[in-house]
């Protein structure tokens, strides 16, 4: 679907937008996959419309609107005033975008963290947003006496210093990213677009950095939270509510909302097993199931519905969420759930993840993309490429690489690269420098750290992108982090899980599937016919239903209702839940947390 409004395209994107309400009886009982997972809070606490925000800032008379990048301030502006006025008050209005300094000035500033022209990478910035705003124009943002009602509107609107209440408009990330495909917003400080290759290197690595750094810094200053996302309508809530919405969610278990792209070499398993998607999409690549950088957590009342970034928990709760591992974490949540499905598709790349050494050297991030590939469903003739045959001799496949690159010929990939047969249910393991792709007809649930664009791609097969333009190849970067040891038998003894019962009961089975020792993460797999009570012993657990149509976790006596393929949080705090059966059959879920011992 493309925002379409007064023949403006304001977001590009096939995936529906989310309603400002709840639609239907369905979206509340989610008897399928649940693409909009929502948590209630109650009566009263979640507010629609623009006529009660602007009543309620009247009532303040002066009022600072701050929020994330890529929100519509302008719009947001518009509608305030226009309301306003209709209740017969006079309004001064300050923009922070006329406050900034001059956009040479922060093209300047930024360059030395945005990399190459053509590398997918930067620099995680050491900047802040302060540091994009000429202090002698900020200055100059002055209550004005002679309005009613005064406000400053914008990103980094708080700078100003007004002694006022904050209103925050925050929207989720993958709604950025479908702006910055239609070109309707910009980088922080940039009046004009660049192609969309350009623009996400800019947010990742300097401008979600500065305003999440921002967020945090505003948290305690924040009267209001607004979902920032649509076009002509706002939901709105007290962030007090949200507070309390966000410590019971710490204390019981909850989803984010999954979001969806199509990719070069996407499949189709997707389309066929999560009901609510857009059919008329060419394909589905990704599912973000849990990348909690770019998710967001839905919360209902009255039929309202509002979303808000994932940060927004860690920051109030990361120590209920986390348990023992809160000291080490801080807010970033750990793990990452995703899917990459070929049905029908292509293979991904041969490639590899840097280093943590690397990462931090070369990119600025604390932990690196180890992962691991568990098989959620494939055919019989899927396939896992993984470690090096044998006698790999590393300059002749470097010259391999660096020749297909040239001459866009194709490579014998087994000659180098070994291959295992998929297996429904198997887990194989990727610490960083491990070459590896996906196979045609998996569908793969990738358990990982959570970074998640680190990946050096080698051979991408001679595809081309959605666009038919080839994918970046970085055969350089590659070979500054592969691991040639990892070739042979040892990657069928240390990179294939050998799993094992290690407790079980009357009609259950708690299975370890050990990962490899570089991993922080471990993963274990819950099978139980009836029902099986599970203790968190203060860590947290994301786990998933990979077999049987659904169940329940009840959680101090109240129950909640997954189905096949829903990723879900049980936080540390929650100390002890149940798993229940609702299939024919025996229910299989995936569980993984950080483990007890582990160096980063």
């Amino acid at each position: 679907m493309n925002g379409n409004t007064d023949g403006h395209i304001w977001r590009n994107s096939t995936q529906p937008l989310l309603p400002v309400n709840v639609l239907t009886e369905e979206e509340s009982t989610g008897k399928n996959y649940n693409t909009v997972p929502f948590h209630s809070l109650g009566d009263s606490k979640i507010f629609s419309g623009y006529i009660s925000l602007a009543q309620w800032i009247i009532e303040q008379q002066t009022v600072v609107i701050d929020g994330y990048g890529g929100v519509f301030f302008d719009n947001i502006q518009q509608h305030i005033h226009a309301e306003i006025e209709k209740s017969g008050y006079t309004v001064a209005w300050q923009r922070t975008s006329d406050l900034l300094k001059s956009e040479a000035d922060i093209e300047a500033m930024v360059k030395p963290f945005l990399g190459g022209t053509d590398d997918v990478w930067g620099f995680k910035t050491s900047l802040s947003l302060n540091d994009f705003f000429d202090q002698d124009r900020l200055a100059t943002a002055v209550i004005n006496p002679n309005r009613d009602i005064n406000i400053i509107i914008g990103t980094g609107a708080s700078l100003a210093g007004w002694n006022a209440p904050v209103v925050y408009f925050d929207i989720p990330k993958n709604e950025i990213q479908y702006r910055m495909r239609a070109k309707s917003i910009s980088n922080l400080g940039k009046s004009g677009t660049e192609r969309s290759f350009n623009m996400y290197k800019r947010f990742y690595f300097v401008d979600w950095v500065v305003l999440n750094a921002h967020k945090e810094e505003l948290l305690q200053r924040m009267v209001i939270v607004a979902d920032g996302q649509h076009f002509d309508e706002v939901t709105w809530m007290f962030k007090e509510d949200l507070a309390e919405g966000l410590k019971k969610l710490s204390e019981t278990v909850f989803r984010v909302r999954p979001w969806f792209e199509r990719g070069s070499w996407g499949g189709q398993w997707m389309k066929k097993h999560i009901s609510r998607l857009n059919n008329e999409e060419v394909n589905y690549a990704w599912s973000f199931e849990l990348i909690t950088p770019e998710n967001g957590l839905l919360f209902e009342s009255e039929g309202n519905l509002l979303e808000v970034s994932f940060d927004f928990l860690m920051l109030f709760r990361h120590q209920a969420v986390l348990g023992k591992h809160a000291a080490q974490f801080g807010t970033y949540f750990p793990i990452r759930f995703d899917f990459l499905d070929t049905y029908d598709g292509g293979n991904l790349s041969i490639q590899c993840h840097p280093s943590r050494k690397y990462i931090k050297e070369q990119f600025g991030e604390e932990i690196t993309q180890d992962e691991t590939y568990y098989i959620l469903d494939c055919r019989d003739d899927a396939k896992v490429y993984l470690g090096f045959q044998e006698d790999i001799d590393p300059a002749s496949f470097k010259q391999a690489l660096e020749e297909s690159q040239a001459e866009n010929m194709p490579i014998e990939v087994e000659k180098f690269v070994q291959s295992f047969q998929s297996r429904k249910h198997a887990l194989y393991l990727i610490p960083n420098g491990t070459v590896h792709s996906s196979g045609i007809n998996n569908m793969v649930l990738e358990i990982s750290a959570t970074p998640y664009i680190f990946t050096f791609k080698m051979y991408d097969w001679l595809s081309l992108d959605l666009n038919g333009n080839p994918r970046p190849i970085n055969i350089n970067h590659a070979f500054n982090n592969l691991r040639f040891e990892r070739k042979g038998k040892v990657v069928s003894e240390e990179h294939i899980s050998k799993e094992r019962v290690i407790e079980s009961g009357m009609d259950w089975e708690l299975i370890h599937l050990p990962t490899h020792r570089d991993h922080f993460y471990d993963v274990q797999r819950v099978e139980f016919d009836t029902e099986v009570e599970i203790d968190t012993h203060n860590v947290c657990h994301v786990l998933m239903l990979v077999e049987g149509s659904s169940i329940s976790v009840r959680i101090n006596e109240e129950d909640t209702h997954f189905n096949y393929a829903e990723t879900f949080i049980v936080p540390a705090a929650t100390e002890r839940y149940t798993l229940i059966n609702h299939g024919h059959g025996r229910a299989r879920v995936i569980k993984s947390f950080v483990k007890d011992s582990f160096e980063l």
